[in-house]
This record gives C-alpha cells, sequence and structure tokens, in this order.
C-alpha cells in the first residue's frame, strides 16, 4: 500500500492493518523456512509496510495525526 493511501486511514483500520501484515510476516517466514517462498523480497516489503503504519499509529498516539 503506498504512504498516501496508508494516510488517509484511520486509527482503527491502520491497527487492522498492523494484524494483517504482521500475520503476512509469519505466514511468509514459515514459507521460507519450508522453503517454499518464490519471492523473498516479499518479507522486506511487508516489514517496510509494518514500519510505516508503526509510523502513522505513532503519530496518532503522539496527536501530530487526528
Amino acid at each position: 500500500m503506498k504512504k498516501k493511501e496508508l494516510k488517509k486511514l484511520s486509527l482503527k483500520e491502520l491497527e487492522t492493518k498492523l494484524d494483517d501484515n504482521l500475520d503476512a510476516l509469519d505466514n511468509y517466514k514459515f514459507q521460507k523456512v519450508l522453503q517454499q517462498l518464490v519471492h523473498p523480497q516479499k518479507i522486506k516489503h511487508v516489514k517496510k509496510d509494518i514500519a510505516q503504519v508503526k509510523t502513522l499509529i505513532k503519530e496518532f498516539s503522539l496527536g501530530i495525526r487526528k
């Protein structure tokens, strides 16, 4: 998801997105161990998405975003 699209989401939607990304990361790591992951760079992209979502959630808690 692009950063512009993430900025439009509410806090509740961001938390849901974070949970989904964490589940996807666990799934990709499991697939990598079993050598079933076709595109290992997906792990990198999901980690980047998680960091972006966590940053936006932190901005909500600091009052930067409303």
